[in-house]
């Protein structure tokens, strides 16, 4: 074959460069072509720790707005149009308390850039939306920072999704209840996108999110810890539980919700995320006052294997549902989040850190989150796991000490990056990493 001639070389890396800049600049208006050429691309690489290995830097773009003088201008700090979801709104955004209103914008201002080697695709709402819709939706299963990252995600694809429920009209919520993402009649994008066979636009969720802190159910909980150590459960008075409040499913029914393949559910990708609640004081029948950490090995210990138990289940689980085919579009996969302890003194902090700092007075289980991480980090690298994957991706996070709510150190704010990361390496992950993977 003869040497490509160099003005046809010229002309493709113009033809190149010219769509490369039309995705990276309008992203949210492109049309039904430029959405399929993003969506047709080559796969390209960023390991979850690649990813990680970076550093928050400051954005080139900014609002032209100097101060913060009343609640909504956290959406143009944040760059949001607006967000689909009305529960707990303002809090949501920081916002809710005005004496701290001065943290904006600087705490809006800060874009995580990955690491050299890393190559993410840019974030998109409308492929989001397009993948979503034809490859499956998203199913969150986690504590209320999963709830975090819902509701950010409300934000990064509204307009085109609409919420419920409606939180302003039925303010008496339970925390129990679903919340879902359901893409909008009114969405300019409804024309350019494939709706799969059984697809209902009023009752197909993109996105769910229901409140599992334990990923078990308590009864099953108590139930393993009595196969576990007999004697220990049967001790008159003895209780693994305190009556601290805590909400959760059992496995089975939120993986018979992402297996299902019908008009009210067709998920494709089921985000876990677990640990906050994994304390002496909720598992009180584990603490012990004399030992580190008043006993926090004990959880650590009975963890270990609950989550075991659980991998079991959910690759059994997801066994099935793969080999079933039908319903179209991806497979089955679980990722799971790391877990993200909160900061000590966050709102003494205005920018974000480049190095972790260590914790000086243990507050909770926050020490010990790491290792509650290392412990799905070790059973998820094991082969007998193919479709569940551990995402190292909490150092963006760990360095933010500055991106909390108004009214705790744990709860993060939407629009600083921190939940809006999470969600473009997750969508990267499984869209990008994932696909042609053998199996």
């Amino acid at each position: 074959m003869g040497r490509p001639r160099p003005n046809k070389l010229i002309a493709l890396a113009v033809f190149a460069s010219a769509l490369v800049l039309l995705y990276l600049f309008f992203p949210a208006s492109i049309s039904a072509r430029l959405i399929a050429f993003v969506t047709t691309r080559p796969r390209s690489t960023c390991t979850p720790r690649a990813y990680a290995n970076g550093s928050w830097t400051p954005k080139a773009i900014v609002p032209d707005l100097p101060v913060m003088t009343k609640p909504d201008d956290a959406l143009i700090f944040a760059g949001f149009q607006g967000c689909a979801s009305s529960r707990e709104y303002y809090w949501h955004l920081g916002a809710d308390h005005e004496e701290q209103w001065d943290r904006f914008p600087a705490v809006t201002s800060w874009e995580w850039t990955p690491g050299d080697d890393c190559v993410v695709r840019p974030l998109s709402p409308a492929a989001m939306i397009k993948d979503m819709v034809e490859q499956g939706g998203w199913l969150l299963i986690g504590d209320s920072v999963t709830e975090n990252q819902f509701f950010s995600l409300s934000c990064i694809l509204y307009p085109h999704v609409r919420a419920t429920p409606n939180y302003t009209e039925n303010p008496y919520f339970d925390r129990a209840w679903p919340q879902h993402l359901y893409l909008s009649p009114t969405s300019p994008l409804l024309p350019h996108l494939s709706l799969p066979p059984h697809f209902n636009i009023s009752g197909t969720p993109l996105v769910t999110f229901r409140r599992v802190d334990l990923l078990f159910s308590q009864p099953e909980l108590v139930s393993l810890y009595a196969e576990l150590h007999p004697d220990k459960a049967a001790e008159p008075g003895w209780s693994l539980f305190s009556d601290e409040k805590a909400w959760s499913l059992p496995p089975a029914e939120y993986l018979a919700l992402f297996g299902a393949d019908d008009v009210g559910a067709r998920y494709r990708t089921l985000v876990a995320s677990t640990g906050g609640h994994w304390t002496t004081t909720l598992f009180s029948g584990l603490a012990d006052a004399d030992a580190p950490g008043g006993g926090i090995q004990n959880v650590l210990d009975f963890y270990t294997v609950a989550m075991r138990r659980w991998a079991d289940a959910v690759q059994t689980a997801l066994d099935g549902m793969n080999s079933a085919g039908g319903g179209g579009g991806a497979p089955h996969q679980v990722v799971v989040r790391a877990y993200l302890p909160g900061h000590e003194d966050c709102h003494d902090w205005r920018e974000p850190w480049t190095e972790w700092h260590p914790y000086k007075w243990n507050w909770y289980n926050w020490p010990w989150i790491g290792d509650f991480n290392a412990i799905f980090d070790d059973l998820l690298s094991r082969p007998r796991y193919p479709d569940i994957h551990y995402l190292a991706i909490d150092r963006p996070a760990l360095l933010r000490p500055d991106g909390h709510a108004a009214g705790d150190c744990l709860h993060l704010i939407a629009g600083t990056g921190v939940l809006e990361g999470w969600s473009h390496y997750i969508w990267h992950y499984v869209t990008r990493e994932l696909p042609g993977r053998v199996r």
